[in-house]
């Protein structure tokens, strides 16, 4: 009988969606005899849990992104009665409406999950509470800190992308045996060696001067058109290359914008080959969501962070300053300041590099998946 394997995800940001879609063309890949089905949970909701869910999401990293750092530490604390009567109302309210997911679940039990969100994982570990789905599931965390909201039980398996990230489940009750450090899911083509001359030669870059690239994430939100503004007062000679992403208003933004004449610079909205600018670029430019900063690290750039979200991203950027594969700028108006600095110190650029091959986990997303079929339902 052919294995049914459920990848659940949920639309909150890009980074979430693209783990499980490494999750799935790794499983594709090593069970290709099974019926795999990737599903953004939100898309079995109605728009206004949808939007609360997620719109509010990027509503808070635009305008009010301490707001968001204030609750990602709220939930991340046990309540004073010990209880989580919050936790409890949370979940109720998120199953009433995400009934066609529960009906899914049930009508369908399929023989193993994997979830790169805590929505679903929490969701489904309800109904296992109850007696009312006996379904294996695993679940991938997607930043390089956990945190208590990925704390879902009964859950077989828990994927960290550090040793840091096991530990703090374990502070909450997970035993030790059942987390495994493998790096954060990240598409399966940055598993495979790119020859940086290649990818330089098809994206018509020169490489005779640092190459940065600057990323604005899947949605391009932020202040995309200040940062650009501020790489180009850098005074060393660079090629830059700025993605906008899906957002084609700022891309047209950025076209208007006058190049000095010692930088070279090449716009692009949306790509899907991200993974050849990476290979080439010397330094990559972003804020450290957990997928882009993951990627990063397996294509071997150095990284310049900036705007990091308070909570998860801030967390990711302690963890590459403490590590040494990151330079962080705390506003753009040092950020020039801080790349010519770097562009001056040749050994430093070399260590940061070094720095971040030691910490790459470019197979992360094979190493989730051949551990999490040994929980396959026979």
């Amino acid at each position: 009988m052919t294995k049914r394997i459920l990848v659940f995800s949920a639309s909150v940001g890009a980074g979430h969606l693209r783990a499980a879609q490494a999750v799935e063309l790794a499983l594709r890949q090593a069970v290709p005899d099974a019926a795999v089905r990737n599903i953004d949970v939100l898309e079995l909701t109605n728009a206004a849990f949808r939007r609360v869910y997620a719109k509010l999401y990027l509503d808070l990293v635009n305008k009010a992104p301490h707001v968001l750092g204030y609750f990602y530490d709220r939930m991340d604390r046990p309540s004073r009665s010990g209880k989580h009567r919050t936790d409890r109302l949370r979940l109720t309210v998120e199953k009433l409406n995400l009934r066609k997911f529960v009906r899914l679940l049930k009508d369908e039990p399929p023989d193993l999950i994997v979830n790169t969100h805590f929505l679903p994982a929490a969701i489904v570990a309800s109904l296992r509470r109850k007696g009312e789905l006996d379904v294996p599931q695993v679940t991938a965390t997607t930043d390089f800190e956990t945190h208590r909201l990925w704390v879902n039980q009964p859950c077989d398996h828990y994927y960290t992308a550090t040793e840091e990230g096991a530990r703090y489940l374990q502070h909450w009750g997970i035993p030790a045996e059942h987390t495994t450090v493998t790096g954060i899911p990240i598409h399966p083509v940055f598993a495979a060696p790119k020859d940086r001359a290649e990818c330089l030669a098809r994206h018509g870059l020169k490489g005779d001067r640092p190459i940065f690239l600057q990323l604005s994430g899947g949605f391009g939100v932020g202040p995309i058109v200040e940062l650009y503004r501020a790489l180009l007062d850098v005074t060393k000679a660079i090629e830059l290359v700025a993605i906008a992403g899906r957002n084609e208003a700022v891309r047209k933004e950025l076209e208007a914008v006058e190049v000095p004449p010692r930088h070279r610079v090449k716009l692009l909205g949306f790509t899907d080959q991200i993974d050849e600018y990476m290979a080439a670029a010397d330094v990559v430019v972003s804020k450290p969501g957990g997928l882009t900063t993951s990627e990063t690290l397996a294509r071997g750039a150095a990284m310049v962070v900036v705007n990091p979200i308070p909570g998860q991203e801030s967390r990711n950027s302690d963890y590459l300053l403490e590590n040494g594969a990151a330079i962080k700028a705390n506003n753009l108006g040092t950020l020039a300041y801080k790349i010519d600095n770097l562009l001056q110190d040749a050994a430093r650029l070399a260590q940061l590099k070094a720095n971040v091959a030691r910490l790459a986990r470019p197979r992360a997303a094979h190493d989730v998946v051949k551990h999490a079929l040994t929980f396959l339902r026979s």
